[in-house]
């Protein structure tokens, strides 16, 4: 049966009366240079079906090859997520039809995953965490694009032409799988969220993927299923697929729930399906989901097996990093900024970049500053993210040394940083060029006061009978004849001094 939205359980009595279970799965495309089993280009945003080989479009007699730097990736992940890594494991050829699969099958691996028996402790928004548990982390290659035209909402129903782009087939994949999630209660919804925030923060910070959840590198599969309280076996589950932000993560399960539940309590049963997720927030019926047997599963033969020595694991293992929330508690309390300032540079992207910033000597107000404001603004005028732009953390930690140094204002950095993002070269030679260093020299700063009160004579007339908080006009007409060269503190000192006023 079929509920409406205007039909779903309110979520309090849904959680009174039923337990959620849940399975995460996400797919993350690796941001290796080419792709999993050939050489072509691993690049988003290519021209349509140019990145494409014979290997990955699947002709006749094209062999693949594995991709070392993707199995190292794979790996990395899988010591983060605290897994075990498998010693020797192969692929496997899954089968199935679709428009966007090329060969008809997908290599994947099947029951010889490289990454088995993981977890992940994931921080929650009262600041506890929460255990969940990996089941495996393997390696597969991504499918072609589909684009749908015609139709209302950009699906295959309704659609009267749909285009096929293989670029993205062929990408490397690594596929995390969560074991059931139960005991959520009431925080189901929350701690899907957490979870797919955290793995994207630390697959970030491991830096084997942009993790660009709006351009589907990386992917959320929702399972979903309820039992009454205290039941011992699990209800039907639904896969939401390809949910493809945070928060769609929260609202996608949040609604299985709900709806879920009004089809229990009306007597219906739930089918094993996928979902479909809407940004307006609700699931509709998709396929009905196979089981493992409908894939008919075999060892890929054109494959050797993927066998990591116990050294390459360890060396491996010693480049993971700290993990991302842990190192964002240690740097707020070592710079002392409030939880807001934090979220609002983890929300912008920039917080590794202040830190590395900080690293090359700046101090983390200057750092936070350009990067939490003016550069995420230069940012989003261009439609990229921050660490997108043509400037370097060294580059700006060289903007905020001669600021310092008192050679640049405030003002006359932004104007530097201009330049560099322009490519006229480093800081020092951008303001060199463009002429902005700091006016020093009194004699020419005071030239400029005179002209400014030999212009306003009536302002003049009102600082030297004691409103001194006039002698800001002056300042300002200096400031603007200097081209904002001058330092406006030295200023007001030599205007007062000029009206014989103290300052």
């Amino acid at each position: 049966m079929t509920v409406a939205s205007t039909e779903l359980v309110d979520y309090d009595e849904v959680v009174s009366r039923y337990e959620p279970v849940m399975g995460m799965e996400v797919h993350v495309e690796l941001s290796t240079t080419t792709k999993m089993f050939c050489g072509c280009a691993n690049h988003f945003g290519a021209e349509p079906n140019t990145n494409v080989c014979p290997v990955c479009l699947g002709l006749p007699g094209a062999l693949p090859v594995v991709n070392a730097a993707a199995v190292e990736s794979a790996i990395r992940i899988g010591l983060a997520l605290n897994c075990d890594i498998a010693p020797w494991g192969r692929f496997a050829r899954k089968n199935y039809f679709y428009p966007d699969q090329p060969k008809n099958y997908q290599i994947s691996q099947y029951d010889e995953p490289i990454a088995v028996n993981g977890h992940l402790d994931v921080p929650l928004d009262d600041g506890t965490t929460w255990r969940v548990e990996i089941e495996r982390a393997h390696m597969e290659e991504d499918t072609g694009k589909l684009t749908h035209l015609g139709s209302a909402t950009g699906r295959i129903a309704g659609a009267t032409t749909s285009l096929l782009d293989f670029n993205r087939a062929g990408v490397p994949l690594v596929e995390i799988v969560t074991r059931p999630i139960e005991g959520a209660g009431a925080r189901a919804p929350e701690i899907a969220r957490s979870y797919v925030t955290a793995l994207r923060d630390l697959l970030r910070g491991l830096d084997v993927s942009d993790v660009r959840m709006d351009q589907g590198s990386m992917r959320c599969d929702a399972n979903v299923s309820l039992k009454p309280v205290g039941a011992a076996e699990f209800g039907t589950r639904t896969e939401t697929k390809n949910v493809n932000s945070l928060k769609s993560v929260e609202v996608a399960v949040r609604y299985e729930m709900r709806r879920q539940a009004a089809v229990l309590d009306a007597g219906g049963e739930i089918v094993q399906e996928t979902r479909h997720f809407h940004e307006d927030g609700y699931t509709s019926a998709g396929r009905r989901k196979e089981t493992a047997e409908d894939y008919r599963y075999f060892p890929e033969p054109d494959l050797e097996p993927v066998a990591p020595s116990d050294d390459l694991v360890e060396r491996l293992r010693a480049t993971i990093p700290e993990l991302p929330w842990l190192q964002r508690n240690r740097i707020q309390q070592e710079w002392g900024i409030s939880d807001e300032v934090m979220r609002d540079l983890v929300n912008n992207g920039v917080i590794d970049l202040v830190t590395a910033t900080v690293a090359e000597g700046a101090s983390s107000e200057g750092a936070r500053a350009l990067w939490g404001n003016f550069l995420v603004q230069k940012a989003n005028e261009r439609g990229v993210t921050a660490s997108e732009l043509a400037i370097t953390p060294t580059q700006v930690a060289a903007v905020l040394k001669l600021v310092d140094d008192g050679k640049l204002s405030n003002k006359l950095a932004r104007e530097v940083i201009e330049g560099v993002l322009a490519g006229e070269g480093e800081p020092e030679q951008v303001m060199t060029d463009r002429g902005l260093a700091v006016v020093r020299d009194d004699s020419v700063i005071q030239a400029a006061v005179d002209d400014a009160l030999a212009a306003q004579p009536d302002i003049a007339e009102k600082i030297r009978g004691g409103k001194v908080q006039a002698a800001g006009a002056v300042v300002g007409a200096v400031m603007k004849a200097t081209k904002g060269q001058a330092d406006a503190a030295r200023v007001r000192e030599l205007v007062l001094a000029a009206c014989g006023v103290a300052g």
